[in-house]
């Protein structure tokens, strides 16, 4: 199984705003993947304390983010399940991943104005709360990175550090 971001893609040509925020998309992929990789059972079960999320409980509320960022994409609604079905850490990842590579594809090239159509919708019922992308950049996508840190600093607490290879600057893995 092939998961995407095992590397940042090559950067586009241009500073156009669809591509800019891409980047930034793949960005939270590169570093979501590489603070995923190799996770353990101790450390997806481990809180830094008592009534604190655990890593899978912090990786599953990046999944739901996810989500959130790829519905903006289209300006889909955001609708909260009451049951939502329980996932495996590698489901959770694999998902994650996927729809962080699908957000970045439907955003990538697109103009100023088509912005305008990506709003972040969420629905409850008949309401529905509507708010501009620019509440996504702020928001969800940087609360995404935010918690991957966290993934990062919590498996090195547990003692199973992400690749030492890993280079953020430049997307890749260093020789």
């Amino acid at each position: 199984m092939e998961l995407p971001y095992y590397q940042i893609p090559e950067y586009p040509e241009d500073f156009g705003p669809g591509n800019v925020v891409a980047r930034m998309i793949d960005a939270l992929g590169f570093r979501y993947y590489w603070a995923t990789e190799g996770l353990t059972e101790k450390d997806l079960d481990y809180s830094p304390s008592e009534g604190a999320r655990t890593s899978k409980e912090t990786l599953k509320h990046i999944h739901t983010m996810s989500k959130m960022i790829l519905n903006a994409a289209d300006g889909n609604p955001n609708i909260r399940l009451e049951n939502p079905p329980e996932l495996s850490f590698e489901e959770v990842r694999k998902s994650t991943l996927g729809n962080i590579k699908l957000a970045s594809d439907k955003i990538r090239g697109k103009q100023a104005e088509e912005f305008e159509q990506c709003n972040v919708v969420f629905q409850n019922g008949d309401r529905e709360s509507v708010y501009p992308y620019w509440n996504m950049i702020n928001g969800m996508l940087s609360d995404c990175m935010y918690h991957t840190g966290q993934i990062v600093l919590l498996r090195r607490i547990t003692g199973n550090p992400k690749n030492p290879k890993v280079s953020v600057f430049s997307g890749r893995l260093r020789d």
